[in-house]
């Protein structure tokens, strides 16, 4: 795998399996678990990824403002704390905006760290490697993978000299659950050497109206990003959902401390996938469970990564939207 200025925007693009067939293996089991469910990843196709982007900039939706907001006032202290940075692995690239923010706050005598885009969305990579190329000098190696292939990878692979920061931000961690999320920054420390560090950006807990609003917003982005996963379901996997007879319903679970996003059927309605060999009855009022997202209190965003063999560098929260970036050591 090459690495080159990006100029050209180069993908190095790492098997992952995109295959229909995997698609239809998971709609299968998912659908036919209790609750139902279907796993949160299939919701970022490109037009799934494009009503996301959208959803970040609504004013009901503070979370992505709230993050740049830190990476913008923060970033000079994240480089200072980390002055032999030699290479930044970000877990999502996203549109690429955030790490782009906290690269041109180091400071102008530091040599620009290498770049690892780690995303299983090609369209995601593509457009973060464009917008990072804005950045002079910037070296840039993109990698279509899982999060554990990705981490896998870089564990492996001949490193740079000098320290590496892994970036996991946009409260991604929150689509786990508190055993996942657990194993998910273990995997993260694994991949790291000491010394190293991580960038974890979290959403805190807030009122659940403010919570409810951002999952179910007036203007029904976020209703339409939901819906489109049944879009993607018909189009790619011959299925025949109706979606006029799904709502879109978000639900802040306080027991677990997470907001829900579920597709509720609006009538009793027989359903088929074909390509997933798959025939379901589903009555008014059921629903389908598409994604998780747990909330945090400042302490349990330390209380998780410590045990994972981090040491706490630096918290910066912005309380007003509430949302915390946590800067951690790997000791």
């Amino acid at each position: 795998m090459s690495t080159r200025p990006l100029s050209s925007a180069p993908l190095a693009f790492e098997p992952f399996d995109t295959s229909p067939a995997r698609f239809a293996s998971d709609v299968q089991y998912y659908l036919t678990l209790q609750p139902r469910q279907l796993p949160s990843r299939y919701l970022y196709d490109a037009l799934g990824s494009a009503l996301f982007d959208a959803i970040c900039k609504l004013p009901w939706y503070p979370i992505t403002r709230a993050e740049m907001c830190l990476l913008a006032r923060h970033g000079r202290e994240i480089f200072d704390r980390l002055p032999d940075l030699s290479r930044i692995v970000e877990l999502g690239s996203g549109n690429g905006e955030k790490l782009t923010t906290l690269l041109e706050s180091r400071p102008v005598d530091r040599v620009p760290p290498e770049v690892h885009l780690i995303d299983v969305s090609a369209a995601a990579l593509a457009t973060s490697a464009r917008t990072i190329g804005t950045v002079e000098s910037v070296r840039i190696v993109s990698r279509r993978a899982t999060y554990e292939t990705g981490l896998d990878q870089i564990r492996r692979e001949r490193r740079p000299p000098g320290a590496t920061l892994a970036l996991f931000l946009g409260s991604n961690i929150g689509n786990f659950d508190p055993p996942g999320a657990d194993a998910f920054v273990r995997a993260i420390r694994g991949a790291l050497t000491r010394g190293d560090a991580l960038l974890l950006g979290a959403d805190l807990v807030k009122p659940e109206s403010d919570l409810l609003l951002a999952y179910d917003d007036p203007l029904g982005v976020t209703a339409a990003f939901n819906r489109n996963l049944l879009v993607r379901i018909n189009a790619e996997l011959d299925g025949d959902f109706d979606l006029a007879a799904f709502a879109h319903h978000a639900v802040w679970n306080a027991a677990e401390s997470r907001v829900e996003m579920h597709l509720v059927s609006l009538r009793s309605q027989h359903i088929r996938v074909g390509a997933a060999r798959l025939e379901l009855d589903m009555e008014a009022g059921e629903s389908i469970w598409t994604e998780s997202s747990y909330k945090y209190r400042p302490d349990e965003v330390v209380g998780m990564l410590e045990p994972a063999g981090f040491r706490l560098l630096e918290q910066w929260t912005d309380a007003r939207p509430g949302f915390a970036l946590t800067l951690v050591e790997a000791i």
